[in-house]
């Protein structure tokens, strides 16, 4: 039994203090990012981290990167974290249980008085979640080149602020170019924030991929008519055929092969709704997930053929406008079987699986190897602030994370 351990009640405090910083009345938290709220969580992080001895860079994304210095100085660090800012209605835990495990395993390496050969970095990565600015994942996307630093400090906000203005009104325009860290490999440790584990009764998921997805913002143009005199023969009601898209987009994702196909409509609006006029132009939001690259193409090809069908129907024009394509991933196979091995040393029950969510590691592991490790979702709720995992859970997931690190910057 290893007897380097974490300490679980100081992580879970940890983690309740953050989530004072936003908190909503429901018992979730709302830190949009690069907010005064997102600002006040950084700061916190900072402190504990500066508490701990680290040094602290910060880069033009306004990526934080905490890190604890190994025994060679020139040797490539390992890394860990995830991001602090929320949906809207978010939780306590997504993205937050990263950040804050990689800092327990720092003062757990601090207490115990561990010196690890490589430096452990925890990150701190900007506007994951997209709730703020568009596209999600666009700081790490600039760290693994995906994105120009240009492009993504010129994104905005509903108020027409960008996330360059953001960045200065806070503080937090770092100085670092961006993907100047020297990783040799990074671990991010997440809530699974679906029903599978709980569900399969297993106390740890080993992530072996993610899911391709694609995004769509949709169009549909009818005619708009007084709901009376219009007889529904004669109507060109774009609401009506939105609901025939989306009945058959769901028959085709639920009838996919093994689950893995997914189909999902975040956003509706009816531009100039009226309770008596015939919605003529409609918008939705559109979110096609696979497995597979080809049984995504398969996916967005039959939608395609839907969307003509429905509008020869109904006598309405859609238009469909691909927004963002995040193509499925296999994760670095070494960096896999290093979180195997922690987990079946561990002796918890566990099953491997492949993410339905985007994350950070995703652009990440397009530059260094990365794999990531899944603690179960109570109800399998996420971006709701009813989300939960128990502290015997994060407890675990840290533990696990705390063995990985150790031995990978071992080496």
């Amino acid at each position: 039994m290893n007897n380097q351990t974490i300490n679980q009640s100081r992580l879970w405090d940890s983690l309740m203090e953050m989530a004072k910083i936003g908190a909503t009345e429901k018992g979730g938290c709302c830190r949009l990012a690069l907010t005064d709220i997102d600002k006040q969580g950084r700061d916190l992080f900072i402190s504990w981290c500066v508490d701990e001895g680290c040094s602290i860079h910060i880069d033009k994304m306004g990526n934080i990167f905490a890190r604890r210095e190994g025994s060679d100085a020139n040797a490539a660090a390992i890394g860990t974290g995830s991001h602090l800012d929320t949906q809207p209605t978010g939780g306590k835990f997504d993205g937050i249980y990263g950040c804050l495990a990689g800092l327990e395993v720092v003062r757990s390496l601090n207490e115990q008085n561990i010196t690890t050969k490589r430096p452990i970095e925890v990150s701190v990565w900007t506007n994951e979640e997209g709730s703020r600015f568009a596209p999600a994942m666009v700081s790490s996307g600039v760290y693994s080149g995906k994105f120009d630093l240009e492009y993504a400090h010129q994104q905005t906000d509903s108020e027409g602020i960008t996330i360059g203005e953001a960045l200065n009104a806070i503080g937090y325009m770092g100085d670092e170019e961006v993907g100047n860290r020297n990783l040799h490999k990074f671990f991010e440790l997440h809530i699974e924030q679906g029903p599978v584990l709980e569900q399969e009764e297993k106390q740890v998921g080993i992530v072996t991929g993610v899911l391709g997805m694609r995004w769509y913002d949709v169009t549909l143009e009818g005619t708009s008519a007084h709901a009376g005199p219009t007889p529904m023969s004669y109507r060109k009601d774009a609401l009506y055929a939105a609901t025939q898209v989306f009945s058959e987009l769901y028959q085709i994702a639920e009838a996919g092969e093994a689950g893995s196909a997914r189909c999902t409509v975040g956003e509706l609006n009816i531009i100039k709704g009226s309770r008596n006029v015939i919605p003529g132009e409609v918008t939705f939001t559109l979110d096609l997930r696979h497995a597979e690259l080809t049984g995504l193409a398969d996916l967005e090809d039959k939608a395609q053929q839907v969307i003509t069908k429905v509008a020869e129907s109904t006598g309405v024009t859609i238009k469909l406008n691909n927004i963002w394509d995040s193509p499925p991933l296999a994760f670095n196979a070494d960096c896999v079987a290093a979180v195997a091995k922690a987990v079946e040393n561990s002796g918890l029950t566990y099953q491997r699986l492949v993410s339905g969510a985007g994350h950070d590691a995703v652009n990440i592991s397009t530059v260094v190897p990365t794999s990531m490790i899944f603690i179960p979702s109570i109800g399998g709720i996420s971006h709701n602030e009813a989300e939960y995992s128990s502290p015997d859970q994060v407890g675990d997931g840290c533990q696990i994370l705390f063995d990985l690190l150790v031995n990978e910057a071992s080496t």
